[in-house]
């Protein structure tokens, strides 16, 4: 197989190396953060979680992660994604010697500390024969599994020592240069500040991605010194002393350079995640999503939708949130780990944790919090906010209300400005209210209180107990009206003026009837 330049294709079969390493020990100090840079999140994951995830892909033997700065946060976070990854990754400690060879070589540490059983377990397994190891890094979040298959098939079909994936840029300044021989393989890596003139022409740089013959990589680390300006064991000195033994160091050219990019301060972070978010939009549009507007409109990797959605402009939908088929989503509305049923409309509203049913409607202006269920063909409508509330099939809530610790009913009617008082100032209650349940305005429920199937509620009126099926809750108190009140308490006022006209207007049109005796 000769040379090739990946945009990226799909690989020809699934690549399953011996070893992906995926290096994260750095501390990423221009990104001013208190938190490390790989955790730092872009389209919906962490960086890391990004590079794990495309690293997984490749259904590696062992998945292992080199850690340092902040270790335990880090590992800590890394384990975290063990379910989504598929796999458990090996956390490998970087120790006090500085460079990427050296985190490689602690790579290739913890994995033969993996393999070693414990005493009692019997015989250890070999720690040779390690075949292809992948490095890859933790902050170069666009990097694809299909452009690392690529990688994986053209090192072993070539049989190459090391295949290092390389890419094309317009303006390589600060990247170290590839070096050619005449017949294509790689003859080095120049660094740009130590490249002549004519080598800085050069705009093939060293993405620092690498596949690699486990036991030439582990036989070559144990060559590789410190003694550079640096003080440090460059990775790069391994393909010298690869070539140096006869090995053949080829590599694998992208021109989509997004792939090999990394982010070292947050305006590189920000350009990462403004490219991922166009390619998410542009991939759920082939895929048969409709966008109104890409621009104000932000999708994390990790959301799914079904075709014929339509989104509308200034949405953000994260997490996990999914929309089925025929939903219309937006404008305003931001979705997170939120489900949106078949033929839903979502307008104007902040969601999380929450299921909307299918045909249902909500919004616009609602805030729906976790454990929000609406049911099929139900609405929640303007200025009304839920939480851990289950909302059966017809049943509306329209505007101006709290529904909270609260179940209803099938095809049920809350009336506007009715709200659930869950909260007793120490314990939250839960409020249950029945099928075909017509509720009047400015009802509050003073929960724990059950209101049954077919009952009303009269308005204003405060339900403090249950409410059997097919009564009518009422609070009712005699109005009382005290004449001349604001005239006597509030002399010489609007008010007070008013109702003296008033009172004038209301003799004048109504004058004293004779006696009917007369």
């Amino acid at each position: 197989m000769t040379e090739s330049t990946v945009v990226p294709a799909e690989p020809a079969g699934p690549a399953a190396p011996a070893a992906v390493i995926v290096l994260a020990a750095g501390a990423g100090t221009r990104m001013k953060s208190k938190t490390p840079k790989i955790l730092h999140p872009i389209g919906g994951r962490s960086m890391i979680g990004h590079a794990l995830t495309a690293a997984a892909g490749l259904n590696p033997g062992e998945l292992v992660a080199v850690v340092r700065h902040q270790r335990d946060l880090v590992a800590d976070h890394i384990l975290s994604l063990s379910e989504a990854l598929g796999t458990t990754p090996v956390i490998a400690d970087q120790d006090e010697m500085p460079g990427t060879g050296r985190a490689v070589q602690c790579g290739l540490e913890a994995l033969t500390a993996a393999a070693t059983p414990a005493p009692d377990a019997g015989p250890a397994a070999p720690v040779d024969g390690f075949g292809t190891v992948v490095v890859t890094y933790g902050d170069v979040p666009l990097l694809t599994t299909e452009l690392l298959a690529e990688l994986v098939a053209t090192h072993e079909a070539d049989g190459n020592a090391v295949t290092v994936l390389t890419a094309l840029l317009a303006d390589p300044t600060g990247y170290g240069r590839i070096l050619r021989e005449a017949d294509g393989t790689v003859a080095g890596i120049v660094e740009h500040k130590d490249a002549t003139a004519e080598q800085r022409a050069v705009n093939e740089v060293n993405s620092g991605i690498y596949a690699f013959d486990g036991d030439m990589l582990a036989t070559a680390l144990a060559e590789v010194t410190t003694d550079n300006a640096q003080g440090e064991m460059y990775l790069t000195d391994v393909l010298q002393i690869a070539r140096a033994a006869g090995g053949r160091v080829a590599a694998v050219t992208t021109t989509d350079q997004w792939q090999v990019e990394g982010a070292n301060d947050r305006v590189q972070l920000q350009a990462l995640g403004a490219e991922m978010n166009r390619r998410t939009l542009q991939r759920h549009m082939r895929a048969g999503t409709s966008i109104q507007d890409p621009a104000t409109t932000w999708i994390d990797s990790t959301v799914t939708l079904e075709p014929d959605t339509t989104i509308l402009p200034n949405t953000h939908l994260q997490g996990a949130t999914h929309l089925s088929e025929d939903s219309v989503v937006g404008p305003d509305t931001t979705l997170v780990d939120t489900t949106v049923g078949i033929g839903a409309t979502v307008t104007r509203t902040q969601a999380t944790g929450a299921v909307i049913g299918d045909r249902a409607a909500v919004g616009p202006f609602t805030y729906l919090r976790p454990g929000t269920v609406l049911g099929e063909q139900g609405k929640i409508g303007a200025f009304y906010e839920t939480k851990n509330a289950i909302i059966g099939r017809g049943s509306k809530l329209s505007h101006l209300g709290y529904a909270g610790d609260a179940e209803i009913g099938e095809y049920t009617n809350i009336g506007c400005g009715n709200i659930t008082a869950n909260y007793d100032g120490v314990n939250k209650h839960r409020t249950v209210i029945g099928n075909h349940v017509r509720t009047s305005s400015n009802t509050v429920f003073i929960a724990p209180v059950t209101v049954g199937d077919g009952a009303y509620t009269g308005a204003g009126a405060v339900v403090r107990k249950d409410v059997p099926a097919g009564a009518l809750a009422l609070t009712v108190a005699p109005q009382r009206n005290s004449e001349g009140w604001v005239e006597d308490r509030r002399p010489g006022s609007p008010a007070a003026d008013a109702a003296a006209q008033a009172r004038v207007g209301h003799a004048t049109s109504n004058p004293p009837q004779p006696d009917a005796g007369a």
